[in-house]
């Protein structure tokens, strides 16, 4: 009898766990978290340091096997230490009164900007499962247990949407629209989510992984995600005791992801500010400690890796550098919070980082379009970052010279390093500007683009880079050859292809003799001579001079060892307008800001105009943020190449109709060109370019009588 009574109380045990394991969505308090998940629950407590000043209860709960109570006493108190330090403005890596609910209320806004009800739309789409990453808008299905597919890539078959699902990118959302509306789906929203995601990632692989719940990336964008989670609804009913419980015994877990399997370079600094946020808004963790020193040496050592003496993240990509500075930043904020003094080296080394970003912004403040950027506005965040550093250049470059002060250099500005010349005629809006590449290849997220130039001037995008489309899917498929081709940027092609890989990273900066910035005018210089898939030898050298104010000369110093077909290419932004090319002349037509180029010399060049093409090859098409794209006109100048030669290039700008320009070459060799360039009733300028040789540069100007 006593063994039947046995097995009929093992079997209810059984049955009742089951059943709340079966019907997860139900689970609410720290006992039906206990009942289903025992060894979820202890493993919290075998990974605290029980011994902590305030866990006294937790501990002896603990010991006398009470795992329910034990459950209890330790949410209680993170409810009192989050009391605590909202009331004192927030000590460490958490910012506790913010978490506490102090937000705008729908009193206070009782007629939402159209900002925030594009959000509070995004958050209602979220409620039915349809979210949107990289600009693609999907519905996650739900299995047979009613769990999200968190494996799902989304419409368009691409893997990094479901990187997106699981770095918990619809948590953010609805965080903020939370922050609005203060709608209770929103948080409860979030609670089930979270939860769904815990119960299912169960059991951690503890190996390196690119699956989509398992991956570096993935493990360090939630953790920061659960901690304004588990913190900002303390006060709340929201976020279940269950919920709660179940994120701290996954904390270990992605803790020990990111301190043994974080990778190196731009990916660290994410994955280790993931590690930090852990030690410091969960300390009472025993390993805690251990873990902010590990953050502390690996991020300072990476940053001495990652980042050049000018500041320039080495992957040359501008929205990856700010992805760089954000997460060093980010680590910043987390020392300061905790006390922790970082060495002098990281403050300024952050300081360097912004001024990169404010001293390549373009005149309607975005940053630079190059390898896989996107196209982002960093106006608002440098004026933050200006308030912080006190720096009134920043705020002269970032709002057209109407605040701040006009820095002491400039408006022209080289970084050596990343071998990046920006030219700029001012500071206003309505300025010309240039972005002119002749560094290396960069070490992750490369486009086959040295020597590429965009330019952009009255309010006007002009020449522009094409972009990154997409990494995986269909757009990817279609187009992501093209997008880190050579064919995709303002480049020549020889007999067909462009450029294959060049240094991964810069051992030393540019050399003088490769660049110039005087008040009349700026000079670039650089040569590349490896081509995928071309036989024999042949090499580009293209030197640049920016006539201040006025125009830019480009000029192609082309070496071979046999006769080639030469395509020089020039991409504009879509929103221009061209008109049909005479004699060799392609000119925009628009209402405002325009640009005519110009070829000098008596080079044969047929010239072709193509926009959206898909055969015989993709070109013409520009795609200013991932998984966005459209057609935009490109100008193709191609002709034969016997014998080495140069080929000059008159790029002028102009706010209305572009002016009847005259221009010859006076005379030309290995070394250099020599070029006249009339403005018809106003005067003339003799220009020489030279090759590779900054001091052989001259711009005389004479006014016509």
């Amino acid at each position: 009898m006593r063994i039947n009574h046995l097995l009929t109380v093992l079997l209810f045990l059984v049955i009742t766990q089951l059943q709340a394991q079966g019907d997860w969505r139900q689970l609410q308090s720290a006992e039906d978290v206990c009942a289903a998940y025992p060894e979820k629950m202890k493993y919290i407590f075998e990974n605290l340091n029980l011994d902590t000043k305030g866990l006294e209860k937790v501990k002896q709960a603990y010991r006398e096997g009470a795992l329910s109570k034990a459950c209890t006493q330790l949410l209680a108190y993170y409810q009192a230490k989050s009391n605590e330090k909202a009331s004192q403005g927030g000590q460490d890596g958490t910012d506790y009164s913010f978490f506490q609910g102090k937000n705008n209320s729908p009193s206070d806004q009782t007629v939402p900007s159209a900002a925030e009800s594009r959000l509070i739309s995004t958050a209602d789409s979220i409620l039915m499962d349809i979210y949107t990453f990289q600009n693609v808008t999907g519905q996650v299905p739900h299995l047979t247990d009613g769990h999200l597919k968190w494996a799902h890539t989304g419409p368009e078959d691409d893997i990094e949407w479901a990187w997106a699902l699981n770095r918990h990118y619809p948590v953010n959302e609805l965080l903020s629209a939370y922050g609005v509306t203060q709608k209770a789906e929103y948080a409860r929203y979030i609670d089930n989510f979270v939860k769904d995601w815990i119960i299912c990632s169960r059991p951690y692989p503890a190996v390196k992984s690119g699956t989509a719940m398992w991956r570096g990336l993935e493990v360090s964008f939630r953790v920061k995600m659960w901690a304004q989670v588990f913190y900002r609804f303390m006060n709340t009913e929201y976020i279940s005791p269950a919920t709660r419980l179940l994120i701290l015994s996954s904390l270990p877990d992605h803790a020990h992801y990111a301190r043994n399997f974080h990778a190196q370079g731009n990916w660290l600094t994410m994955e280790i500010s993931g590690l930090a946020t852990v030690a410091s808004s969960w300390p009472e963790f025993r390993e805690s400690k251990g873990w902010m020193d590990y953050s502390m040496g690996t991020m300072v050592a990476s940053m001495k890796e990652q980042i050049y003496p000018d500041g320039v993240q080495t992957e040359l990509t501008s929205s990856y550098h700010f992805v760089a500075l954000s997460n060093f930043n980010l680590f910043a904020e987390i020392c300061r919070k905790n006390n922790v003094v970082l060495p002098e080296y990281y403050t300024k080394t952050l300081e360097a980082m912004y001024n990169y970003l404010a001293y390549t912004i373009r005149p309607d403040g975005y940053g630079l379009l190059n390898n896989d950027a996107d196209l982002m506005n960093n106006r608002k965040r440098l004026q933050e970052a200006a308030e912080k550093y006190q720096r009134d250049d920043w705020k002269f470059l970032i709002s057209n010279g109407t605040n701040g002060k006009q820095p002491k250099e400039g408006p022209s500005y080289i970084f050596q390093w990343p071998g990046q010349l920006i030219s700029r005629s001012g500071y206003d809006a309505d300025a010309q500007w240039s972005f002119f590449d002749i560094g290396p290849w960069g070490s992750g997220h490369q486009h086959n683009d040295k020597l590429h130039l965009s330019v952009a001037a009255y309010g006007q995008d002009l020449l522009v880079d094409g972009g990154r489309f997409a990494y995986r899917g269909e757009v990817a498929k279609k187009f992501r050859k093209y997008a880190t081709g050579s064919a995709s940027h303002n480049l020549i092609l020889v007999d067909g292809k462009g450029q294959a890989n060049g240094p991964t990273v810069a051992k030393t900066p540019l050399t003088e003799n490769l660049y110039a910035i005087t008040k009349a005018f700026d000079y670039g210089s650089g040569i590349f001579e490896k081509f995928a898939g071309v036989e024999g030898t042949f090499s580009h050298t293209r030197s640049m001079v920016y006539v201040r104010g006025k125009f830019w000369v480009v000029a192609d110093r082309l070496t071979t060892d046999r006769p080639r077909t030469i395509e020089t290419l020039w991409h504009w932004h879509p929103s221009n307008q061209l008109q049909e090319a005479k004699a060799g002349i392609v000119a925009t037509a628009n209402k405002r800001g325009n640009l005519a180029i110009m070829p000098v010399g008596a080079t044969n060049w047929e010239v072709t105009q193509v926009k959206g093409a898909e055969t015989p090859s993709i070109q013409g098409w520009y795609s200013p943020e991932y998984n966005q794209f459209e057609p935009n006109p490109t100008s193709i100048y191609s002709t034969k190449l016997n014998a080495d030669d140069t080929f000059v290039w008159i790029l002028w700008p102009s706010e209305g109709k572009s002016p009847a320009i005259q221009a010859k070459i006076l005379s030309k060799d290995a070394n250099a060109v020599k070029i006249n360039v009339t403005e018809p009733g106003k005067g003339s300028w003799e220009i020489i370019v030279p090759s590779l040789n900054s001091k052989a540069v001259q711009v005389n100007y004479k006014t016509q009588k």
